[in-house]
């Protein structure tokens, strides 16, 4: 039987305040607060007399020197969820300064894992057991990070507190990022609760994977709307109507999801351009295909 969900002090997590979240985790936020990261990149602790770093977010001395002294000695692996420059950069200088292992799904932007590890690879420390799932969307590279023996969901990216991910093309992918909701959605035993990249814990991970999805619905239902409407219309010129319920200063964030989902919808055959790969291309609306 898995313990209840943790509790945590109210309030978002603060950069420079460990919070102990259950008998296994520890959340550390980066001191990199801002429009895509929220209060920070939170980086977790698991494990107790070996820990597993979860994300050790950015090349940040400060907040490496933190990690390190909260393990104590005790730092034997740092796995990443993909290697976006506020998750990956810290794991070098984090393993130099503990000798641990680092692991991720594969090379990439810099970040040169000792170990490549992918769907299905578990972790398995004294006291705990961390299950790689392979959740491509935001990134391709993307891993979500199941700590088995309490259900908790290290989500990265891919799911975060408060908000939505951008989904930014060619390597953020719409159609594969609904799959990998859907999947963890799916998991059976169900995922207790959701330690995100950002933000605080997400005590009901069922509902808020309905949402999200339900969310880019609505929205690519959005995006439909206005094509039909205008006719033919340039991603910039959808964004006004599609995210009028965002601020304007997101809407160079909001074109990147915007085109991918176009480009989820061309591939569906209800939108169409001469060059998907162009985020300046035209578009129009296409007639579905029946299979």
């Amino acid at each position: 039987m898995r313990p209840a969900p943790p509790l945590e002090p109210a309030g978002a997590p603060e950069p420079g305040r460990p919070v102990a979240l259950s008998a296994l985790v520890v959340r550390a936020t980066a001191p990199n607060p801002g429009m895509m990261t929220g209060p920070g990149t939170n980086s977790y602790l698991v494990g107790t007399d070996e820990l597993v770093v979860v994300d050790p977010g950015p090349d940040h001395a400060d907040h490496l020197e933190a990690l390190a002294e909260l393990g104590s000695g005790r730092i034997r692996w740092v796995v990443v969820s993909h290697t976006h420059p506020d998750h990956a950069p810290g794991g070098a200088g984090l393993a130099a300064r503990t000798g641990a292992e680092v692991l991720g799904f594969s090379a990439r932007d810099g970040f040169a894992p000792t170990r490549d590890v992918g769907d299905g690879f578990e972790l398995r420390g004294a006291g705990f057991t961390l299950r790689a799932l392979h959740t491509p969307g935001h990134a391709s590279n993307h891993l979500c990070w199941l700590l088995v023996e309490e259900g908790m969901l290290f989500s990265g990216d891919h799911v975060m507190e408060g908000s939505t991910v951008v989904i930014a093309p060619p390597d953020g992918d719409m159609a594969r990022y609904l799959g990998s909701l859907c999947r963890l959605l799916a998991l059976d035993p169900p995922v207790a609760v959701i330690a995100p990249g950002h933000g605080s814990l997400i005590r009901d991970p069922a509902g808020a994977l309905r949402s999200i999805i339900d969310h880019r619905l609505l929205r690519e239902k959005a995006v439909l709307d206005a094509l039909t409407r205008l006719g033919r219309a340039t991603v910039d010129e959808l964004v006004p109507s599609v995210y009028a319920d965002v601020d304007e200063e997101r809407f160079p964030v909001a074109r990147q999801s915007l085109w991918a989902h176009l480009r989820k919808l061309e591939a569906e055959g209800a939108a169409r351009t001469d060059d998907p790969s162009d985020i300046d291309a035209p578009w129009a609306s296409g007639s579905p295909r029946a299979c």
